[in-house]
């Protein structure tokens, strides 16, 4: 009865979003100019398959479209006429169940991707590719492994897909969440493209009152010479983030008599749990200058072989500031030392107002070999290489007298880390056999190096490293097998069967401090994971899809190199040697509806996950120990609707929708028993979207967009219960606008505002309030 009533709801919302039914009989005004702008982006358009039946739409894509599984997508031309768009991760924004936790314009280490069951606190559960090279940083498992977002820019999309679930033998355990498949633009002639954009926030919160600004630009060049073609691009990016930190004190803290330095400025507030704190000051207020340059080369051996080369560099230059709301008798700015605020006297530390500074170079290479016969056989050979060439991270470790001055403090250097993959694949498409079989099969080998030194300096602004205070290395490496066979039982049947074996290894793995050096067990173990998927044309218009996979999602490197070493024992300590994968179940039943000028589909999607790997507490030792610990059982099941149509009730009006409930529950967590019946954090029940798009003229293009969230706890425990506090996590509303003006032949003007009605919302961190956003392009 309880799904009877969502799905219900589902529907009605649904067709809030239609506006208008779509006439059903053949031969209607609005089929026939649906048909003929269908007719129109034929010729450019590539094959993909909705239930039994092949339909074109858009470029293609590398993902396996031939599984009848869930797959959305969207284009770089949608992006651009649609969307505020900084960086690839924007492209997502309106996608069915996703969500990017991007705090600011260029978040480069917390814009973690959230699907359906998973939270933006699972960013290994979810893998993201650029032209095939893995872009997701599976080196952990957490908001500080983004994805490589600032290697695409929007202007190098071609299309962007996302398959939803473990449902391809092609991709490893991390797929349990979604699959993101960037394909990037080669040019077919000579084209070359130049924008600039400019954008402002006013942002206000708690006693900080201020605008930031930024601005960004970038430039790309192509050509196709014979067998030969090539794409250049440069992007830059320099922005003013808002605040993303508060420095805090529990009112509780506070000590009498109080010898401190009495103090006004401090606002009273209540923390997530309800606490009554005092919120003390403005901190990680980040300046970001971003630098990013890409080379493309494509050689066709033959006809049907190409060859390509890809070259990515990143550079980043962050600077974190401060700003203390504490004021004394005289008006001077109160940064450390013991103050007195009502009566109660507190500490400030070093970590209260820590200012930090980053130096970050990245460079990714990818080299590929593919057929495209379509005959019997098709193969590819491909190679990716994520190097940190340099990463580095300063903060101070004393207390500061005034903002953001100098003294002792920490280096964070992480160079030499990084992933490199191979891919050895194949596509057989035996002639003769009855069901016109598509077997896929490969070899893939993915590694992963983590290394992490962390040492003193006498200035942290410019000092050089000195004597070492802890390290921390390991690897990590997966070798896969994999084959899958599409075929069609019936003319109305089509399925997949497929499987994959994985071999798991974790080697080389140490930790140290400022004067050992202890080694970690190498670990080795092997996995299968089945797949299936099959489809059923009900009707010409009804399809009908089912699917089922298994997922292992193997510990990373940081989740397995943890904890700290003993000096007394000499040993290691607050470390599992023995984590395990976390091991998923999941399936999807989908109906989709072809409306003619449109799609509408309807998925109920099942989850059941065992050992999933979260940072808790374990009661159930003396004394407690809090690590990275597998959660016994987490269950999750939901429905999920998504629409998109053109041309609804009038010519030119687009529109583009989706609904979304999860109910994700913690079903057994011995370690941590007052979990149990909780929901999964970071994992809301309700989300939705909805887009249109109305184009009044052939040089105008209008856009508006909504971005709903609902409640959601950030603690195991769900004791965080105030979400719209700092640390906490809120539900949320937030429209966006967008106008495009095709000026002439060669430039375009846009102007668009993101959180248009100024919602004030969090995830942890506050989110971005108004930001109006202004560019100028200009193509040939």
């Amino acid at each position: 009865m309880k799904i009877q009533k969502i799905v219900t709801a589902c529907y009605i919302l649904a067709g809030m979003f239609t506006f208008s039914v779509v006439a059903e009989e053949a031969g209607t005004p609005e089929q026939t100019r649906a048909l003929e702008k269908i007719a129109q982006q034929a010729s450019e358009a590539p094959v993909k398959t909705l239930g039994t039946v092949t339909v074109t739409s858009g470029q293609p894509t590398s993902l396996p479209t031939q599984i009848p599984t869930t797959i959305e997508g969207i284009t770089g031309e949608q992006v651009e006429d649609k969307i505020n768009a900084f960086d690839s991760s924007d492209a997502l924004k309106y996608l069915p169940s996703l969500n990017v936790r991007k705090r600011y314009i260029g978040d480069y280490d917390h814009a973690v991707l959230a699907s359906r069951a998973s939270g933006t606190g699972n960013s290994a559960r979810s893998l993201v590719y650029a032209d095939g090279i893995l872009l997701s940083n599976l080196l952990g498992n957490g908001a500080s492994f983004t994805p490589r977002w600032g290697l695409i820019t929007p202007e190098e999309i071609e299309r962007v897909d996302v398959l939803y679930g473990p449902f391809s033998a092609a991709y490893p355990g991390n797929s349990v969440g979604a699959v993101v498949d960037y394909v990037t633009r080669m040019p077919q002639k000579f084209e070359g493209h130049a924008k600039v954009s400019v954008f402002s926030q006013a942002f206000k919160l708690y006693n900080t009152d201020a605008t930031y600004t930024g601005k960004q630009a970038s430039a790309s060049l192509g050509n196709k010479n014979g067998d030969w073609s090539w794409w250049l691009n440069v992007n830059r990016l320099d922005n003013d983030g808002q605040p993303i930190a508060f420095a805090n004190k529990l009112v509780s803290a506070g000590i009498t008599p109080t010898v401190g330095v009495p103090v006004t400025g401090a606002v009273a507030d209540k923390n997530p749990k309800n606490q009554d704190w005092l919120i003390l000051g403005a901190t990680n207020q980040i300046h970001t200058i971003q630098d990013h340059a890409k080379m493309k080369l494509a050689y066709d051996l033959s006809p049907t072989v190409r060859a390509s080369y890809t070259l990515g560099w990143w550079s980043n230059d962050a600077t974190r500031t401060s700003e203390t709301y504490l004021r004394d008798a005289a008006g001077n700015p109160v940064y450390s030392g013991p103050v007195d605020i009502n009566g109660r006297q507190y500490t400030l530390t070093a970590a209260d107002f820590a200012p930090g500074k980053g130096a970050l170079e990245h460079v990714m290479h990818g080299l590929s070999v593919k057929s495209n016969t379509k005959g019997v056989w098709d193969w590819g050979v491909a190679a990716s290489l994520y190097d940190y060439t340099k990463d580095m991270v300063r903060s101070p470790i004393v207390a500061l007298p005034a903002a953001n001055s100098g003294g002792a403090g920490r280096i964070t250097d992480m160079d030499g880390t990084g992933w490199n993959a191979l891919s050895l694949k194949g596509t057989w498409r035996p002639a003769g056999i009855q069901g016109a079989h598509v077997v896929d099969m490969g070899y893939q080998r993915d590694s992963y190096k983590l290394r992490t030194l962390v040492s003193n300096t006498a200035d942290w602004i410019n000092g050089g490293a000195a004597a070492r205070v802890s390290a921390f290395n390991g690897n990590t490496e997966l070798n896969s097998l994999y084959a899958q066979d599409t075929f069609r039982l019936a003319p109305e049947w089509k399925t997949t069967l497929g499987g994959r074996l994985e071999q798991w290894r974790a080697f080389g793995g140490a930790i140290s401090d400022a004067t050992n050096t202890l080694p970690f067990g190498e670990r080795k173990e092997t996995y299968f994971s089945p797949k299936a998927a099959i489809a059923f044309q009900a009707a010409p218009q009804w399809a009908l899809k089912a699917s089922l996979g298994r997922a292992i999602r193997m510990p990373t490197v940081s989740e397995l190199y943890q904890g700290a070493i003993n000096p007394a024992l000499n040993i290691i300590i607050n470390n599992d040697p023995n984590l395990k994968p976390e091991k998923s179940w999941t399936g999807e039943l989908t109906a989709e509806r072809d409306l003619g000028n449109g799609l509408l589909r309807t998925t109920l999607f099942h989850e059941d996950t065992r050992d999933a790997l979260y940072s808790q507490t374990n009661v159930s030792v003396t004394p407690a120990v809090t690590n990275i610990q597998n959660v016994d059982h987490i269950r999750t099941s939901g429905l999920e609707m998504a629409y998109q149509a053109n041309d609804v009730a009038l010519r030119g009006l687009d529109l583009m929708s989706s609904l979304t409930y999860a109910d994700s529950i913690i079903v057994k967590n011995d370690k941590f028993p007052a979990s149990v019946g909780k929901w999964q954090p970071r994992v809301p029940k309700w989300r939705g979207n909805f887009q249109a798009t109305y184009r009044p003229g052939s040089k105008w293009i209008t856009s508006i967009g909504a971005r709903y969230s609902g409640k959601q706890y950030g603690q195991l425990d769900n004791s965080d219960t105030n979400g719209f506090a700092y640390t906490g996590f809120s539900s949320y509303f937030v429209t966006d606008v967008r106008v495009r003006y095709q000026v002439d032949k060669r430039w375009i003007a846009s102007l668009g505002i993101d959180n248009l009605n100024n919602a004030k919302y969090w995830a942890f961190h506050p989110y971005p309030q108004r930001t109006v956003i202004a560019e100028i392009k200009f193509d040939h």
